[in-house]
C-alpha cells in the first residue's frame, strides 16, 4: 500500500453530535441543557443515543433501558421519531454536495466529502471544513464534529478527536504525533479479538504498532491483515469515497432500539425504507434492476434476499410490493424479534428514461419524492395496497 501525500487529497468527515438526541432538542426547546435518551422504552428496550448531558451519568448507546434509568431517573426517555431524523439528514446531505459530488453516507448520522481539488471552487480546503459546521449549524441548527485529513481513516479518527462540536485538522506533518497515542482499537480492522492478541505481545498504542516489523506482523496475524495494519499504523489509506451514483448498490437500513415482533410493524418499515431507496434513485438519477431486502433476528442471526426485476425501475411502490414479497417468500419469520431491517437496489443504470409500468405512473416517483423533499417526509408515505392491510 502507497499513498502520495503530494496529491493533496483531503476527505472530510463529518459526524453529528449526539444526533437522535439533539434533534430531539432542537424540536422540545424544553429539553435543551437537560439528558435526553432515545431508544426502545419496553422492559427490552436498549439506548439508540444520550445526550452528552445523560452521557456524563454513565449512559451510552446499546446500554439496557432500564439499567439508564437507574443511572438518571431524571433524564428524559423518548422514543425514536426515524422520519424526522431522516428529514434532517437530508437537509445535511444538501449542504455537503454543494461542496463536492464525492459524498458517502455512512449512515443518518455522518458521511466522508472528498474535497480534493474543490480550492478553486470554494477556496481553502481548511477553511471550508469550519464553513461547513457553521453551515450545518446555522442551517440545520444541530452540532456536528469535523474531521479533515488526507485519507478516510484520518478523516473520521480526527472527526472523533473533535467531539463535540469541534473541528481537527490533520496535516501530513501532524500524522506520526496524532495516531501514536490512539489505541490499536481505533484502527479499522482491529476488533477485540484482534486486539487482544496485539495486547500479549506488548503492542498496545498505534505507536506500539508501528515499531513492529512487517514480517512479524505477518507472522502473528497472517499476510492480509498484517499488510493492513502496517499501512494502517502510519496513517495510509487509499480507501476512495464512493457516491450513489457510483456505487454498485443503494440501500437504508435500521437498526431499532426495540426488536419488532409483529408482521404489520416489519411490512410498514420495509415500505418506508423502500420509499427512502426510491427517493435517493431519483436524487441521483438512476434506476435499479434488483431488489434486497435484509433482516436480522435479535440474536443476530442475518439474512438477505433478493429478486431481479423485468425492467430497472425508480418507483416507490414497486420496490416496496417487492420488498414485502421477499418476506412473504422467504422463511423471514419475525417473532423471534427483529433487529435490523434493511432495503436495497442493486443493478443501477442512469435513468435515461423510465419504462411505462401497467397499473401506476411512471411519473410517480419524481412528484412522490418532489412533496417530501419540500415538506418533509412525514407527510407523504406508502399506504398498503387495497386489501392489504386487513389481510395483515
Amino acid at each position: 500500500m502507497s499513498y502520495d501525500w503530494g496529491m493533496k487529497r483531503w476527505i472530510l468527515h463529518v459526524d453529528m453530535d449526539a444526533f437522535f438526541a439533539s434533534v430531539e432538542q432542537l424540536d422540545r426547546p424544553d429539553l435543551r441543557g437537560h439528558p435526553v435518551v432515545v431508544g426502545g422504552l419496553g422492559p427490552r428496550g436498549v439506548v439508540a443515543t444520550a445526550s452528552y448531558e445523560a452521557r456524563a451519568f454513565g449512559l451510552h448507546s446499546a446500554m439496557p433501558i432500564a439499567k439508564a434509568r437507574v443511572l438518571c431517573p431524571h433524564a428524559a426517555f423518548l422514543p425514536p421519531r426515524f422520519g424526522r431524523y431522516e428529514e434532517l439528514a437530508s437537509a445535511v446531505r444538501v449542504i455537503l454536495t454543494s461542496y463536492s459530488p464525492l459524498v458517502e453516507p455512512l449512515s443518518l448520522d455522518e458521511a466522508f466529502v472528498d474535497l480534493t481539488g474543490t480550492e478553486r471552487l470554494h477556496g481553502p480546503t481548511e477553511a471550508v471544513a469550519q464553513h461547513v459546521q457553521r453551515r450545518i449549524r446555522t442551517e440545520v441548527n444541530l452540532p456536528c464534529s469535523v474531521g479533515l485529513a488526507g485519507n478516510k481513516l484520518l478523516a473520521k479518527l480526527a472527526s472523533e478527536a473533535a467531539k463535540p462540536g469541534g473541528v481537527h485538522i490533520v496535516r501530513e506533518e501532524d500524522v506520526d504525533g496524532f495516531l501514536s497515542p490512539l489505541s490499536v482499537g481505533r484502527l479499522w480492522g482491529v476488533g477485540p479479538r484482534t486486539a487482544n492478541r496485539l495486547a500479549e505481545r506488548g503492542v498496545h498504542t498505534v505507536g506500539d504498532l508501528r515499531q513492529v516489523d512487517a514480517s512479524l506482523l505477518h507472522s502473528w496475524l497472517g499476510p492480509a491483515l498484517g499488510v493492513h495494519l502496517w499501512g494502517l499504523a502510519r496513517g495510509l489509506d487509499d480507501s476512495p469515497v464512493v457516491s450513489a451514483r457510483e456505487a454498485k448498490s443503494i440501500s437504508q437500513e435500521v437498526t431499532y432500539p426495540e426488536d419488532l415482533f409483529r408482521e404489520e410493524q416489519v411490512v410498514h418499515e420495509l415500505r418506508r425504507l423502500a420509499t427512502l431507496v426510491s427517493s435517493r434513485l431519483v436524487s441521483e438519477s438512476l434506476l435499479g434492476s434488483t431488489v434486497r431486502i435484509k433482516i436480522r433476528w435479535s440474536n443476530f442471526t442475518t439474512r438477505t434476499r433478493q429478486v431481479k426485476l423485468p425492467e430497472p425501475t425508480d418507483h416507490p411502490l414497486l420496490i416496496a410490493d417487492e420488498a414485502v414479497a421477499l418476506l412473504d417468500r422467504g422463511d423471514l419469520h419475525v417473532a423471534s424479534g427483529v433487529r435490523l431491517l434493511g432495503v436495497g437496489v442493486a443493478g443501477l443504470v442512469p435513468a435515461t428514461f423510465r419504462p411505462e409500468h401497467l397499473f401506476t405512473s411512471s411519473r410517480l416517483p419524481e412528484a412522490f419524492h418532489g412533496v417530501r423533499s419540500r415538506h418533509g417526509p412525514q407527510l407523504l408515505t406508502l399506504g398498503f395496497p387495497d386489501g392489504e392491510r386487513n389481510k395483515r
